[in-house]
């Protein structure tokens, strides 16, 4: 499948070894991941050189053409969050990942939308199994 994996850049990079381990898990599992690259401890100089409209145009064509949206939300992002909402309104499948105990916006926490899916995990190791799941369609009630 074609996942587009959402995590927080300049919001902060509290989980940055939690995005690599599951962008791992994905790619170690055939799919294929196009933003794999923003779970690099390298992510800030890789996207400094590309400017704005470059970055939103090639995000929502990585978004357009994916199989469904798996977010990391444990840190609060603004691109995050709205490239939830395109998936969405795209008709993605998207799971939203994160860590318990975390306090995670009500505008995703309360949005009614089936196709949204909010988890959350003790370690990075119930993270992939949930990843797993929504991927095989376990986990979406």
């Amino acid at each position: 499948m074609n996942i587009y994996f959402a995590c927080s850049i300049t919001g902060g990079r509290a989980y940055e070894s939690v995005y690599q381990e599951f962008t791992r898990v994905l790619l170690s599992d055939r799919h294929e991941v196009p933003t794999a690259h923003l779970a690099g401890s390298n992510v800030m100089a890789l996207e400094k050189v590309i400017d704005p409209r470059t970055v939103y145009e090639r995000d929502a064509n990585w978004i357009r053409a994916c199989d469904a949206l798996i977010a990391e939300v444990s840190v609060p992002s603004h691109g995050v969050g709205y490239e939830i909402g395109f998936a969405l309104n795209a008709g993605k499948q998207v799971l939203c990942l994160a860590r318990e105990g975390i306090a995670v916006s009500k505008m995703i926490t309360g949005n009614s939308d089936p196709a949204l899916h909010v988890k959350y995990y003790r370690d990075v190791a119930e993270g992939v199994a949930l990843i797993r799941g929504f991927l095989s369609g376990t986990i979406c009630e």
